[in-house]
């Protein structure tokens, strides 16, 4: 397929050999990217498209089996598509380590090492070290290399760490730390330097800030340009994705999304406004499958979407938040977790929840794992009976510093207490101590409720796998030791009277999807889902706009494909023309029904 150039969205007019795809979860950066590599091929360019997300739905829009190595795409010749898996590269990456050690290494030594890699710091290092060796001018198969990435928070947090080590390295020259012997470090600080210095190089790599006509996305990605600023990411666009235009505006629901739309997009940081900008406009199609991936960038609608049948529009309204609440309040205490893919509502139904179970009387303490950390901005100010945190990696780190530092500092020498602070530097000590409050926080589900609003799934699922390493050490180490019985975190999660998982999805194919994948992977580890929530849901509005019709089908599918049995339970949150945002808005959403005068 040939576009003239003239009709090609802006970062695609003169490409940079690296375009960089990020943003808050759920704006469609997958969806963008993976239209610009198709693009590109189509083009005639050699191009690679490569995942850093750890639940990357690639494999369902192009319909193919991700890996971590390139695979070609059937039906778009010139594209290949990578997907760099974290257990993959962790092991590529200890294996690599070990081999350094040399063939004379003691077995005890190189136990101990393995030991020391063991960890999800690990993983995230050797992820980065997959995605640094892309950026290197010997990666010269490709024309073109495009990065979807995981949402903000965690891109954040890959990017900073090369700088994070390589300031924990500098005049430390002993010892070694969870990632392996101080020399096999070493040997990685170039490869990071120069990979950002690639990032950084405006001839080599576009960073494209992707968001949607919405306040809180607006936001984030402002905040995401100043940070990629400060890592040396200076050659930026913005495009805005989703951008509605109501058919007729006597559609009050039409309306007041175009509304909501054009009113975040005028009060658009100034950070954003001097960047380059375009913008794709919201369509009637869901954006799986090469027709429907070549139509969101081209002119024009697109391929028609499927018409509504009577048969898919027959099941019954499904219950509120309300009705959720009531059952969550009925346990008395306990854990609650919200979890699902970035951009989904995770915040707003976890701020919710957590209001109605205070509105039923209950204790209850409203926290979040996200380093993102939107839960602020959703409450908009403090609620009377609600405990509110959040676990800061920067200060769970110093806090766990601190700890440590005052239980062995008493028991050591001058040069040994340097030597242990030294060794708490490490970015490593931020994992072991978001862990140690994330276990303190589910803990508290003993005698009170605790709502957590988790990070988008990716990161989750590595905390997750953090609490699953421990719940194995501490199995190990009290093994034999008679009547002791010892209680991780991980079998909090896996007791359901306990812990209540709610998984959050919107009604789209891709999100569906995804949110039935997070569920295999907690059942993989034995941790049930209690319900899901369906958010947004335009269902009921009542909408003759064409476009939005169009969408309403395909909700109805997705509606009778979680009913059939994907959720136990299944609750909805409408589309609402206010975001729900502050302690009334969100309150309406959970107020309990009252109570029936008896006949």
């Amino acid at each position: 397929m040939d576009i003239p150039v003239l009709d090609l969205i802006g970062f695609l007019q003169h490409p940079t050999r690296h375009l960089f795809f990020t943003g808050k979860g759920g704006v469609g950066k997958t969806s963008l990217s993976t239209a610009a590599a198709i693009a590109l091929a189509d083009a005639g360019k050699r191009v690679l498209l490569v995942s850093t997300d750890a639940a990357s739905n690639l494999d369902e829009m192009l319909g193919i089996e991700l890996r971590n190595t390139p695979v070609p795409v059937p039906g778009a010749p010139g594209l290949s598509v990578l997907n760099i898996d974290p257990d993959t590269a962790a092991e590529s990456y200890r294996q690599r380590v070990l081999q350094q050690m040399g063939a004379g290494a003691s077995a005890e030594a190189l136990s101990t090492v393995r030991e020391q890699l063991s960890g999800a710091c690990t993983t995230e290092i050797a992820s980065f070290d997959e995605f640094s060796s892309l950026l290197s001018d010997s990666a010269d198969t490709y024309d073109h290399i495009v990065f979807d990435t995981a949402p903000t928070g965690h891109t954040l947090r890959l990017l900073s760490l090369p700088k994070a080590w390589t300031g924990f390295l500098n005049g430390n020259d002993r010892g070694a730390s969870c990632l392996g012997p101080h020399s096999g470090l070493k040997m990685q600080e170039q490869r990071f330097k120069a990979a950002l210095d690639a990032l950084g190089d405006a001839t080599k790599t576009t960073v494209v800030l992707v968001t949607r006509p919405d306040k809180g996305a607006i936001a984030e990605a402002a905040h995401t340009s100043v940070e990629l600023q400060q890592l040396g990411l200076h050659n930026q666009r913005l495009a805005i994705n989703g951008v509605f235009h109501a058919s007729e505006r006597s559609d009050a629901v039409a309306r007041a999304i175009e509304d909501l739309g054009q009113q975040a997009l005028d009060a658009m940081p100034a950070v954003l406004k001097a960047l380059p900008q375009d913008q794709v406009p919201l369509r009637a199609f869901d954006t799986v499958g090469l027709p429907a991936l070549r139509a969101l960038l081209a002119p024009g609608s697109g391929p028609a979407a499927p018409q509504a049948s009577p048969a898919l529009q027959s099941h019954a309204p499904l219950q509120g938040l309300a009705a959720l609440a009531d059952e969550l309040a009925a346990a008395g205490h306990g854990l609650i977790m919200v979890m699902g893919k970035g951009g989904v509502g995770k915040t707003t139904v976890a701020a919710a929840l957590a209001l109605g179970l205070v509105q039923r009387g209950k204790t209850v303490h409203l926290s979040t794992t996200d380093p993102a950390a939107h839960l602020t901005g959703t409450l908009d100010g403090e609620v009377p009976g609600l405990k509110l945190s959040r676990i800061d990696p920067k200060v769970e780190t110093q806090r766990y510093i601190d700890k440590i530092m005052a239980a062995k500092a008493p028991h050591l020498d001058a040069a040994e207490q340097a030597l242990l602070l030294e060794d708490l530097q490490s970015p490593c000590t931020e994992e072991v101590a978001v862990f140690h409050a994330f276990s303190r926080i589910v803990s508290e589900g003993r005698s009170a409720f605790v709502v957590l609003d988790t990070a988008p799934t990716g990161h989750s699922m590595l905390l997750m796998d953090a609490t699953g390493a421990y719940h194995r050490q501490m199995t190990r180490e009290f093994e034999g030791h008679g009547a002791t019985r010892v209680v991780t975190p991980l079998m909090r999660l896996q007791d359901a009277a306990y812990t209540k998982i709610i998984l959050v999805t919107l009604p789209e194919v891709t999100p569906v999807s995804q949110a039935a994948a997070l569920q295999e992977d907690l059942r993989r580890a034995s941790i049930e889902p209690y319900a899901w929530v369906l958010n947004k849901s335009v269902l009921a509005a009542g909408t003759r706009d064409p476009l939005l019709a169009a969408r309403l089908a395909g909700e109805h599918k997705q509606i009778d494909r979680m009913a059939a049995g994907l959720a136990r339970r299944l609750f909805t949150l409408a589309w609402l023309t206010t975001p729900p945002i502050g302690f009334k808005a969100l309150s309406r959403l959970v107020q309990a029904e009252p109570a029936q005068a008896p006949a």
